[in-house]
């Protein structure tokens, strides 16, 4: 009995120390990355189409629409599939000229089925790149001829750099979640990037070359369809590159329910999905001699920032009790380390991309922050959520 808890007491502390030293691997590697812009001319690029799923979106759909529109050559490259609207979501993007799809299916709800939609309605006449934008985003310039560029020259899916803008009068709360955001989205993508490896998608900005979206199908209702997305697709050989000079931003929301639906919906998905997917990218890694493979399935690892610190902090407890009743102290040493990576890593992200936006004095709050989120991994424990719910939308303001 002795023994097993003694090889318990390890296995917990190298479960908290590996995702904590890819987590440390990723910042560090940011670290040496500078941006090299080069310009790209319309002439460089191929035929495309944009698809933006909208359900309900008649508060946002316009700033989305306004910033795309002078990265095209023709309104109708923008494909609006009005998904189930009970709004005014579709007229009003056909006064932008645009493409408008309207879609009904109540039985079948969500993302991945409005792209499928969307998707099918290309096949007479397909583009050679299709680009992925969600219906509340602002597109930084230049970002649409990058993402069809990039992923004309690699003949992968590219994922654009997707940032949350805070509100203008930001609480604390807003604040941290912010900083998780831009460490999973910008920082640990960046050392990705460094290390030569591919990424997760992220939801929004991506550009795939026609043919490899024929690989897969997108109709489904799995809540992070985006990610799984990726790894169906690494795992048919292409796997996602991150592209950092082309940049997407969303805006947190506001409203408490709204805030709860959305991180109820991505955390959920990301721990469901880190439970059935890990294994099968290792076991891809495997059968396919694939060492990028095996580096997704440690990014895929990697659970949400806030979630990981409550483990960390939970398992450090346990082995701290345990040594005092005369187990080894070496798992609390182990974790001591990965308890460390964590912290550097996280303070090289807000040094390195964060520091100008996001406070040093909002990181003391990460505790209250860390309360916030119980509940929400609590329900994971009892009832997960397995349902596509929108999020309910605040209204964009640019201030870029």
């Amino acid at each position: 009995m002795t023994l097993l808890i003694h090889i318990g007491l390890f296995v917990l502390s190298f479960l908290i120390l590996i995702p904590c030293l890819v987590l440390f691997i990723e910042c560090l590697m940011s670290l040496s990355f500078s941006s090299k812009t080069s310009e790209v001319t319309s002439k460089d690029l191929p035929n495309f189409k944009i698809l933006i799923p909208a359900h309900n979106e008649e508060g946002v759909i316009e700033t989305t629409l306004n910033s795309i529109l002078s990265q095209v050559s023709s309104p109708e490259q923008i494909i609006v599939i009005a998904d189930n609207c009970t709004d005014q979501t579709s007229a009003i993007s056909q006064q932008y000229g645009v493409t408008v799809l309207e879609r009904k299916d109540e039985q079948n709800r969500g993302k991945g089925y409005a792209l499928d939609y969307g998707l099918n309605y290309l096949n007479n006449d397909p583009p050679n790149i299709i680009i992925l934008i969600d219906a509340d985003c602002y597109i930084t310039p230049e970002t649409i001829k990058k993402l069809v560029y990039e992923s004309s020259i690699k003949q992968k899916p590219v994922q654009a750099l997707y940032l949350l803008e805070k509100p203008q009068n930001p609480s604390p709360k807003d604040l941290i979640s912010a900083l998780a955001f831009l460490v999973k989205n910008q920082v640990r993508f960046t050392g990705l990037y460094q290390l030569g490896l591919p990424c997760l998608l992220s939801g929004t900005g991506m550009a795939f070359p026609w043919e490899v979206l024929q690989k897969i199908s997108l109709a489904s209702g799995n809540i992070v369809e985006d990610m799984q997305l990726g790894i169906d697709l690494a795992l048919c050989g292409y796997s996602p590159v991150f592209c950092p000079d082309a940049q997407v931003t969303g805006i947190l929301p506001q409203q408490s329910s709204a805030a709860k639906t959305q991180r109820t919906r991505w955390e959920h998905g990301h721990l469901q999905t880190i439970l059935t997917q890990v294994p099968r990218l290792l076991k891809g890694a495997i059968m396919q001699k694939r060492f990028d493979l095996i580096g997704l399935a440690l990014e895929l690892s990697v659970p949400p920032l806030s979630l990981l610190v409550m483990l960390w902090i939970g398992t450090i407890i346990i082995t701290i009790t345990a040594s005092l009743f005369g187990f080894s102290w070496l798992p609390t040493i182990i974790l001591g380390i990965a308890g460390l990576c964590l912290m550097i890593g996280v303070l090289i992200g807000w040094a390195k991309f964060g520091r100008a936006e996001i406070p040093g004095f909002a990181l003391l709050t990460i505790p209250f922050y860390l309360l916030w989120k119980i509940p929400l991994y609590f329900a994971f424990l009892i009832r997960p959520q397995s349902q596509w719910v929108r999020t309910e939308r605040d209204q964009i303001v640019n201030n870029k």
